[in-house]
């Protein structure tokens, strides 16, 4: 079972690419679930990134994309809230959507 300390530091890994960082840098030991959450949530911010450069690339050609990336922005935000709920609720559950592409990547994580 995770303890306080380890669940906070989950929810901290998903509010921006600087709260994942500051978990990354000053957790000292991680545990399983700490580290699950760490992949989830950087899994996330990637491929936000990933998208969010392509869609704007694209809606340089065709305008109408601005939108779409309006709605990808909003969907990053959804899955972001729902990882905190998850990592405040103390569960290891994948993100829907893209959760099980991330469960064993980054090995750099550990």
């Amino acid at each position: 079972m995770e303890n306080s300390n380890s669940k906070s530091s989950a929810v901290i890994n998903y509010i921006t690419i600087f709260g994942w960082l500051y978990v990354y840098i000053t957790s000292k030991e991680k545990d399983n679930f700490l580290k699950y959450h760490q992949r989830q949530s950087f899994g996330l911010f990637i491929t936000g990134f990933v998208i969010c450069i392509a869609l704007n690339i694209l809606a340089m050609i065709l305008p109408v994309l601005g939108i779409v990336g309006g709605i990808i922005g909003l969907l990053s935000l959804l899955l972001m809230i729902v990882g905190i709920i998850n990592a405040n609720n103390g569960v290891e559950k994948p993100l829907p959507i893209i959760g099980k592409m991330f469960e064993n990547k980054f090995s750099f994580i550990s």
